[in-house]
């Protein structure tokens, strides 16, 4: 058997595939791990609705009893919002999920992959994972950036998650090569803020320049992802020392409960959405939208370089 003989992909992401047509991938995690009911479920679908609205096709990813989904019906997506037996899956989870027959959704790594094997190469999410503050002792760090160095597929976020360590993951992306874009900003933006004090590789502010960057960069077979930032919109964006100081709580009882693992970016966004009201779903819910606006632009620029 190959990946195909797992693979069922909707009949638009199909067609779309087929015709060469501009399509965008999505991520799943935020519908099962990522936000409470029933807002995991509008957002999911506005998200796909802002990619049409730009003129391409939406392909949220996921597994359902064991069968890889590129491209989601309205049903399948409030499974995966409604059902407490969904698993978080990565790279490293993917052939079990699959051989065990459940359901999971898919983070960024995974996403990319299953992405790259449909010859999808424009994704939209929120924030990639990283490396952990404190990472450089406990070496926890996600595989989204090991993705990111070898699987060819541009991943539109808003920075790396504000939970994380910024400065040791750019690092990393720097190690593997990584070209780290930014759009319209120098600045790596900070997920709920557009700034971080950290410098991004290159600021770029056509799409067209960044199709066209993609375009040379596997036409040259240089493997790997390219990550293309974009600030939240400043009018939704949060203060940056409010949120540190709700993250650096959060991360203090995640230590108090020893929270870790696949577990602890999941109870860290959850536990700053409660300290702060409410403000920190409302910005992720923005930035998503944002994201996947500019990565259809992007998508439609590379499809007609195709």
């Amino acid at each position: 058997m190959t990946f195909s003989d797992y693979l069922d992909i909707h009949p638009d992401v199909e067609d779309a595939i087929k015709d060469k047509k501009p399509i965008v991938a999505l991520e799943s995690t935020i519908i099962s791990h990522g936000m409470p009911y029933p807002k995991n479920v509008e957002t999911a679908l506005m998200v796909e609705e802002t990619v049409r609205s730009n003129g391409a096709i939406p392909a949220t990813i996921a597994i359902i009893n064991g069968r890889i989904k590129v491209g989601l019906t309205d049903e399948e997506i409030e499974f995966l919002a409604t059902n407490e037996e969904i698993k978080k899956v990565s790279r490293r989870d993917l052939a079990i999920t699959i051989a065990q027959k459940q359901s999971g959704s898919t983070t960024v790594a995974s996403t990319m992959i299953i992405a790259n094997f449909a010859k999808i190469v424009v994704f939209a999410t929120g924030g990639i994972g990283g490396v952990h503050r404190g990472g450089e002792n406990t070496l926890d760090i996600s595989a989204d950036l090991e993705e990111l160095a070898n699987t060819n597929v541009c991943v539109v976020c808003a920075g790396a998650k504000a939970i994380l360590d910024l400065s040791l993951t750019l690092e990393y992306l720097e190690t593997k090569g990584v070209p780290v874009i930014g759009y319209k900003t120098s600045e790596l933006p900070a997920f709920y803020s557009s700034e971080s004090g950290f410098d991004v590789d290159y600021k770029i502010d056509s799409t067209l320049e960044i199709a066209e960057i993609l375009k040379t960069k596997w036409n040259l077979s240089i493997d790997g992802g390219v990550l293309v930032t974009n600030p939240i919109p400043v009018g939704f964006e949060l203060d940056t020392s409010i949120m540190n100081e709700a993250i650096n709580q959060a991360i203090v009882e995640a230590d108090n409960e020893n929270i870790t693992g696949k577990k602890i970016t999941p109870f860290l966004l959850s536990k700053v959405n409660e300290i702060t009201e409410g403000k920190s779903l409302d910005a992720n819910i923005k930035l998503i939208q944002n994201n996947a606006d500019l990565a259809s632009k992007i998508a439609l620029h590379y499809s007609k370089l195709e």
